[in-house]
């Protein structure tokens, strides 16, 4: 019985580990999308990518942003390394991004965005080094 509860755990934490991964990718590919949007908003419609600048989009990859961040670092936060500097840094770039978006800070959008973006894959970076210890390949039950 408690050989299984380990793979469950060693499965848990796999999956916790590879959400910092999936974040880290998305925040970057979120950020690089809003810094080249400005310059390559007219050549969408002409290669077919023009639902790339409606609203939907943007909020939809937030919204994915919020959760693989929250599933991430907060079950690192508190199973692991009780360090807060990830969730605070995850915390700015929301912000960001929230205020560029919804309070009032439009003219300061193409900046604040993709700072917002960069915010929030550092903070999986940061979680996953403070988090990389206690993923090693030490879980690996099934072998013994």
């Amino acid at each position: 019985m408690k050989r299984d509860m380990g793979i469950e755990s060693a499965r848990r934490n796999s999956i916790v580990a590879k959400l910092d991964g999936v974040g880290f990718t998305a925040s970057t590919l979120c950020a690089v999308h809003c810094a080249l949007m400005p310059f390559v908003i007219a050549f969408l419609p002409l290669i077919g990518l023009g639902f790339l600048v409606e609203s939907w989009v943007e909020t939809s990859i937030t919204a994915f942003s919020i959760v693989v961040g929250i599933g991430s670092l907060i079950p690192s936060y508190r199973k692991y390394h009780h360090n807060r500097k990830p969730l605070i840094i995850l915390t700015i770039g929301f912000v960001l991004i929230f205020g560029a978006h919804f309070l009032g800070f439009h003219e300061m959008e193409p900046i604040l965005v993709p700072l917002g973006g960069f915010c929030i894959a550092a903070s999986h970076y940061f979680n996953w080094k403070l988090s990389k210890p206690y993923h090693g390949h030490r879980c690996d039950i099934s072998a013994k």
